[in-house]
């Protein structure tokens, strides 16, 4: 079992940047694909990033395409979301997820562990 918990979240200027790590607990870590996903007001959780376990294939959502970037540091059990040029579009809180997939996965079907959520918000 992972357990995964979101830090780093908070208000930032449109064009700003913002970066969010989740660390998780369990020996196993480095085998699950881990995705960020997130969740706007009123509307449906969509996906942002994903990442393979050994952090060799990425996969993004093209509305984050260019801006955002995900990584992760399996000695550190953490996986990390870069954000940059942050459009007032981006608010919602994020999750992070984790999966026993091959490869960076999409679809939050494929996640088996969730994360509380960290709320970005951008904002002038």
């Amino acid at each position: 079992q992972v357990r995964v918990a979101e830090s780093g979240g908070g208000l930032v200027q449109p064009g700003g940047s913002l970066g969010l790590s989740c660390a998780a607990s369990g020996r196993t870590f480095s085998s699950y694909a881990m995705g960020w996903f997130r969740r706007a007001p009123g509307k449906e959780r969509e996906f942002v990033a994903a990442i393979s376990w050994s952090g060799g294939n990425t996969y993004y959502a093209d509305s984050v395409k260019g801006r955002f970037t995900i990584s992760r540091d399996n000695a550190k059990n953490t996986v990390y979301l870069q954000m940059n040029s942050l459009k007032p579009e981006d608010t919602a809180v994020y999750y992070c997820a984790a999966g026993l997939v091959a490869g960076p996965a999409g679809s939050v079907h494929e996640y088996d562990y969730w994360g509380q959520g960290t709320q970005v918000t951008v904002s002038s």
